[in-house]
């Protein structure tokens, strides 16, 4: 089955196979053809070009006139699997209370794992779905989900059962990480080296059973996993064959970065607060460092130091951080536009960094990522709009009209 898409305004992020991520100036270019056509074969694409130049058959034909072709969003870092939500500490915030001193009133993240512990797998699974179609909708077509609202054996396995579960039912390229090291759970308060050893001994060979991820991942940040318990961590999980994916430099800057490039972390993620020391870490490295900008907006933190991170040659990619506590939205559109309103990003940097590099922070470059013969034909069709700039310009608009996984329209 071959579906043909003619007049095409512009076909955005066109690239062949050996691009697997942009980085520092090479961020600004992003390849487009206008006036193009785009022919998809099943599930790939499988040619594309200026309309002069296309085919005469096909077995339907879809015109795109005024309206604009690029390839989905690639969200690297979510937690889209947990239970209820966090609304009170939202109103708890605007009251005067900081993250932390929720956290230390038994919010946060150990708020979520108490409910995500008495919430059946099945519950947790039909919560779940809902939240990914909904991203799908938003054009989203390949996804990174964690654990980490377990926090004990039982219910860190639940809840990558959940994701195994969704790779199942929805057909879009999903990862799995494991992220038991999220926080200590308040019977292990004064046995932070128990609760550790309880990841290394009885988690992370049960994932490895099981194989239930891809990754691992853990909250190195002061007053949660140390550089020491970080690096522990790590080193245990490379026996099983889990690559890293760490959460970093959210609101200190303790040397999780130069672990995680250790380690050669596939990401290193959040980066709100950087130092020139954590910008040298990650020059040579094949690190992608990774943005949640919508994160900083919720939680009215520091926003990462994007123009630092692209001026030292580095690459640079965005994802939404969806998760009850510090970012309840999955809405890959709007990290993008708040990628360019506050993190002074320009429509071709953010465009790259959700779609290319995106696919880069999930070991997906050959999947997905940008319009390429042979990858998926996972890609969305705007409205008609005057220019991809005006995608985050319009920051507020749903700016698309369809959106196609595996060349079939959702």
């Amino acid at each position: 089955m071959t579906t043909l898409l003619i007049n095409i305004k512009e076909l955005i992020q066109v690239r062949n196979l050996e691009v697997k991520k942009v980085s520092g100036s090479d961020m600004k270019n992003l390849p487009t053809i206008k006036n193009a056509y785009l022919l998809i074969e099943n599930d790939s694409i499988i040619d594309f070009g200026s309309m002069e130049n296309a085919p005469e058959i096909a077995d339907r034909k879809l015109d795109c006139t005024g309206k604009m072709i690029l390839p989905t969003w690639c969200d690297s870092h979510t937690h889209i699997v947990y239970a209820g939500n966090r609304e009170q500490e939202f109103v708890d915030r605007i009251n005067g209370l900081t993250y932390e001193e929720i956290a230390n009133n038994g919010g946060g993240i150990l708020n979520s794992a108490k409910k995500l512990q008495n919430t059946s797998e099945e519950d947790l699974y039909n919560q779940s779905a809902k939240r990914l179609e909904e991203v799908i909708a938003l054009g989203t077509g390949a996804v990174e989900i964690k654990s980490g609202y377990g926090l004990t054996v039982d219910a860190e396995i639940k809840m990558l059962r959940v994701i195994k579960k969704l790779k199942e039912h929805y057909n879009i390229p999903i990862k799995a990480t494991f992220l038991g090291a999220h926080a200590f759970p308040s019977e292990f308060k004064n046995n932070k080296k128990g609760y550790i050893d309880l990841i290394i001994n009885e988690m992370l060979p049960k994932v490895a059973e099981e194989n239930l991820a891809e990754f691992v991942d853990a909250f190195c940040e002061t007053g949660y996993f140390s550089v020491e318990d970080t690096d522990k961590i790590l080193s245990a999980a490379q026996s099983y064959g889990l690559i890293p994916k760490v959460h970093v430099n959210q609101f200190t800057t303790i040397g999780g970065v130069q672990v995680s490039v250790k380690h050669n972390a596939l990401s290193v993620d959040h980066l709100e607060v950087m130092n020139t020391d954590d910008i040298n870490a990650l020059k040579g490295s094949e690190t992608m460092p990774v943005a949640l900008p919508s994160c900083s907006y919720f939680l009215s933190i520091p926003y990462t130091p994007a123009r630092e991170i692209i001026e030292a040659g580095l690459p640079l990619a965005l994802a939404t951080d969806f998760n009850p506590g510090s970012t309840p939205s999955g809405n890959m559109n709007f990290v993008v536009a708040t990628a360019c309103i506050k993190m002074k990003m320009t429509p071709e940097e953010a465009i790259n960094a959700a779609t290319i590099n995106g696919a880069y922070a999930m070991n997906l470059s050959d999947e997905v990522g940008s319009i390429t013969k042979g990858k998926k034909a996972n890609f969305i069709v705007t409205k008609e709009i005057p220019s991809y700039g005006f995608i985050p310009y319009s920051f507020g608009s749903n700016l698309i009209d369809e959106v196609y996984i595996n060349g079939k329209k959702i």
